[in-house]
């Protein structure tokens, strides 16, 4: 039997009549009887007994019913699967990200990404890179978001948007003019009188600032060092020094309150998109790395 004559013949069973299956199966009177008859013929018997218009099931009825009665539930749960992944109501998607991206681009990323995926669930964490990569090989999560590219043989990476350190000041340090020129690490550290904030020892952008200095035969004293951008932003906003930062944080400070220039020599700094190897993204979690990698770029280009 095909799966549309169990379907029928299911139906029938439980209801009785062709008029009774038909409404079940929200199709019409003779589409059942012609399905019926096609099953009872590829049987070779008859199924059931024709009395007044109503049906009698015949003994092998009985029998046929109980060997199939399990696939027929099975056909059930693979429709309301197919139709619960058609509506993205069964689908979470579990990201996590570097905390300077969860609150400099996730924000207005997912509430994007919301407006055509209103009920698939999105669970979010902040982990550091080397924690990020655990959770990918792991199965522990779906895709990442870091600055880095960790150069794992079992993660991918993908650049979704670029661009490059930037130094914030309090609002006030330099003239609108200054603000669109870029600034060497010795002008910066003039203009500041020293007051220039750091990145904790180990960190990937701090460790290119300290170079970039170097290699310009300036060696910058950090009389306030940082584990995280966000407190480095929020400090320069506060007025107590200005920081070298990455793009996406630098574009996330509150207007009025800081000035942004560009930092001389220019150095890179990329959004990757991070996921296990020989992973695919669903649907959901595609369309948000889509929605997340807008954004970045957004957010790079208002500034």
């Amino acid at each position: 039997m095909r799966l549309r004559h169990i379907e029928v013949f299911h139906a029938i069973m439980q209801v009785g009549t062709i008029s009774g299956a038909a409404q079940v199966l929200h199709i019409s009177q003779p589409a059942v009887t012609k399905v019926l008859q096609h099953a009872e013929l590829q049987l070779g018997m008859p199924l059931f007994e024709r009395v007044r218009g109503k049906l009698y099931p015949k003994p092998e009825a009985h029998r046929l019913f109980a060997e199939t009665e399990k696939l027929h539930r099975d056909l059930q749960g693979i429709r309301r699967l197919a139709a619960s992944l058609k509506n993205r109501a069964c689908e979470t998607v579990r990201l996590v990200a570097t905390p300077t991206v969860a609150i400099s681009v996730l924000p207005a990323a997912l509430t994007d990404w919301r407006r055509d995926f209103s009920q698939t669930r999105c669970e979010l964490a902040t982990f550091h890179t080397s924690e990020i990569v655990n959770a990918l090989r792991l199965g522990e999560a779906d895709l990442a978001l870091s600055l880095q590219d960790p150069r794992h043989p079992g993660i991918e990476a993908e650049a979704i948007a670029q661009g490059a350190l930037t130094v914030m000041a309090p609002a006030g340090t330099w003239s609108e003019a200054e603000c669109a020129e870029p600034v060497t690490p010795a002008a910066l550290i003039d203009s500041m009188h020293g007051e220039l904030i750091g990145l904790a020892d180990g960190d990937p952008l701090g460790e290119m600032v300290v170079a970039a200095c170097e290699a310009q035969d300036v060696r910058p004293v950090f009389h306030t060092v940082v584990q995280t951008y966000q407190i480095a932003r929020a400090l320069v906003e506060a007025g107590a020094g200005c920081a070298v930062l990455d793009p996406f944080t630098a574009a996330s400070g509150t207007r009025d309150k800081v000035q942004c220039r560009p930092w001389a020599p220019a150095l890179p700094v990329q959004l990757y998109l991070l996921t296990a190897s020989h992973a695919p993204l669903s649907h959901g979690a595609r369309e948000l790395a889509n929605c997340i990698g807008a954004t970045a770029r957004a957010l790079i280009e208002k500034r």
